[in-house]
């Protein structure tokens, strides 16, 4: 039986050296169930977790004597959902702990990360299933906690939420020469899918209930308020959120213009009193923003490894 040398050993570089590592365990899928009686209540996480310490050894060296195996940290998702998860929020907020307290001399900060689904409950002849439910669309809610020697960050917001309005949006003004061929309209089909990232500015707070009141300022604003123009909505957006919500300092936006053009018709002996339109999928506007809190300004550790758009 051949012995194998585990014992750790430097592997050099004349120009190289690590600045930065972290590792973890990617997109843990799970779903809770809240049993209620014959009722249920279903949660359906995504969990990714990521820690950051003193971790140079283990790429340099081979020496794993801080390396929390991304296998553990797999299942300290389940092993903490045992009793609850909580919100997005608090779940990530109580993993992040939960490393610190666990391995105080290794994790000095790290990323822990929550998507959630929603299901509705179906409604059959009989009225709300208990039991059974059905997958909303593509939107997915998220939650990030970010700490560094356990000052920790929370960035949450949504993602892929698709809507539409066939009316109540203008873009006319626009800078026009050689290479302009879009026609300036006064009513217009407006959509996209819209991802919002807040910056919170507080570990406590009531996460669904602002998370419910973000969600409706975006469907609000978005169906109410004549636009302008795609960037003339998003600041709407994001300037009621900010003014609504004292614990939100910054709020990030991702809208593509999922454009919609109006098919000439005259080709085949028919007028189009804009009724019918080319829905194109390719290419489109890609939309930011970036709206802060007047004072303030966005934490670098708050928005490490998370999309900027910009």
């Amino acid at each position: 039986m051949t012995t194998v040398d585990t014992t750790p050993r430097e592997l050099t570089s004349e120009n190289a050296q690590m600045n930065a590592a972290s590792h973890g365990k990617g997109e843990v899928h799970l779903v809770r169930v809240e049993r209620e009686g014959s009722v249920h209540h279903i949660s359906d996480y995504t969990v990714s977790s990521a820690i950051r310490g003193d971790l140079d050894r283990i790429y340099t060296h081979g020496d794993n004597a801080t390396c929390v195996p991304t296998d553990t940290q797999k299942n300290l998702t389940f092993s903490l959902a045992r009793d609850g998860v909580g919100t997005p929020e608090e779940f990530a907020l109580k993993f992040g702990r939960f490393m610190f307290s666990e391995w105080p001399q290794i994790v000095t900060g790290g990323r822990w990360e929550v998507m959630k689904v929603e299901w509705d409950r179906i409604v059959g002849d009989n009225g709300p299933h208990d039991f059974s439910f059905v997958r909303q669309g593509k939107e997915e809610r998220y939650a990030v906690v970010q700490a560094e020697g356990e000052e920790f960050k929370v960035v949450a917001g949504l993602k892929g939420l698709t809507v539409l309005k066939s009316s109540g949006s203008a873009f006319v003004g626009y800078p026009k020469g050689k290479y302009t061929t879009l026609a300036e309209t006064t009513d217009r089909i407006m959509s996209t899918d819209v991802s919002a990232w807040l910056e919170y500015n507080t570990l406590e707070a009531d996460w669904d209930g602002i998370f419910a009141s973000v969600r409706h300022i975006i469907l609000s604003e978005f169906a109410e308020r004549f636009s302008m123009a795609l960037q003339n909505t998003m600041w709407a957006i994001s300037a009621r959120i900010i003014d609504t919500h004292p614990e939100i300092n910054t709020v990030r936006m991702q809208c593509p213009n999922n454009h919609h053009f109006v098919v000439d018709l005259e080709p085949f002996g028919q007028d189009n009193p804009n009724v019918v339109f080319y829905a194109a999928d390719r290419p489109f506007g890609d939309i930011t923003s970036e709206v802060v809190r007047k004072g303030t300004t966005p934490s670098p550790l708050a928005w490490n490894t998370i999309p900027s758009f910009t």
